[in-house]
């Protein structure tokens, strides 16, 4: 059935006489190659998840660009600018932190000081942006989903059947979401309490604040490490939730079970996003910020800009996210004869 649709697509291409069509199509089945039933699995580095991704995105382009325009752009314009944050709060959260350090007998030098004011802007700005992270957020990440499920599954996407089927999961939806905040409040947590303990401890037996900031350091290279694996099972289990008829710990559970022996590729995968991510907010705080020329005009489409860049940069990272879960997938479950079928609409 698969081979004479492609066959019926491929005589009308040729009827029609569009190579830009044709390039389509075989941009389709490239991408698809690794969920057809007849195709021997095999799991992708992370460079292939990326050439993956981008023969999805150049495949279903509108549908990934209005997704982007109106549930991933709003929330970073307002993550990025700042704008519901209450600047007092993160003052006497920086002072607070500093009295810690300085407690644990950590020496207040510029980098302490940076990195106390960084995290207390980052938790302070994601405390305050949680309802569109919950809402807005968390209906793009379904929708790239999807997307990416129709691709493979090799039907366009509709809206329509989106807002549809998307209230039949959203609440196991919201729970993973909320597990997936609860384990990373959870490691933050856990982190800052050994942190105290180890420098407290290194204090009072006598060592000097410069071996108690390297051990700082080392501990926060590991910390570093176990929080990035810890993001990727929380993405992989929000695909999970709208892929698969489980949620909450159960999604964790399956997604550190799934991502069993690609480890690295999901590490590399999320340290792309990250540094991706972190350049396009140190240019807004940068140009936007901070600098600006003479009246200020640059902000103007500077700002509009960084913010789209960024937002693309959530929208692929939210893709490899879901080509990496069909990659684990694939690499786990056994050959199946048959067309391939969506999973959101497999009873």
């Amino acid at each position: 059935m698969e081979t004479g649709s492609v066959r019926m697509r491929s005589d009308m291409v040729e009827k029609e006489g569009s190579n830009e069509t044709r390039e389509e199509i075989f941009e389709l089945e490239s991408s698809l190659n690794v969920s057809d039933g007849s195709h021997q699995f095999h799991s992708m580095n992370a460079l292939e998840i990326l050439r993956e991704t981008v023969r999805i995105l150049r495949y279903n382009l509108p549908g990934f660009m209005i997704i982007a325009a109106f549930l991933i752009c709003p929330v970073s314009a307002v993550f990025m600018s700042n704008l519901l944050v209450d600047h007092s709060i993160v003052k006497r959260l920086t002072v607070r932190l500093l009295l810690v350090a300085k407690t644990c007998g950590l020496p207040l030098r510029p980098f302490i000081k940076q990195s106390s004011q960084r995290f207390a802007e980052s938790a302070v700005s994601s405390a305050m942006c949680f309802p569109l992270f919950i809402t807005l957020s968390l209906l793009s990440k379904a929708a790239v989903v999807y997307c990416v499920d129709c691709t493979y599954s090799r039907k366009y996407a509709d809206s329509t059947k989106f807002f549809v089927i998307i209230l039949k999961f959203w609440r196991r939806l919201v729970f993973t979401y909320v597990w997936m905040c609860v384990v990373i409040v959870a490691c933050v947590t856990t982190f800052f309490v050994f942190l105290v303990a180890a420098c407290s401890s290194l204090s009072v037996l006598g060592f000097t604040p410069d071996l108690v900031v390297y051990v700082m350091i080392l501990m926060g290279l590991v910390f570093s490490v176990v929080f990035a694996y810890a993001i990727v099972v929380c993405n992989i289990g929000i695909v999970i939730c709208v892929l698969e008829e489980v949620s909450g710990p159960q999604a964790m559970l399956r997604a550190g079970v799934l991502i069993k022996g690609q480890t690295q590729v999901g590490l590399l995968i999320f340290l792309g996003s990250t540094i991706g991510l972190a350049f396009v907010e140190g240019l807004f705080e940068h140009r936007v910020k901070t600098l600006s020329y003479g009246d200020g005009s640059s902000r103007i489409w500077e700002g509009p800009l960084l913010v789209v860049m960024y937002s693309f940069v959530v929208l692929v990272d939210s893709m490899m996210s879901t080509v990496f879960y069909f990659s684990c997938k694939s690499y786990t479950m056994e050959n199946s004869d048959g067309e391939c079928q969506s999973m959101l609409e497999t009873p």
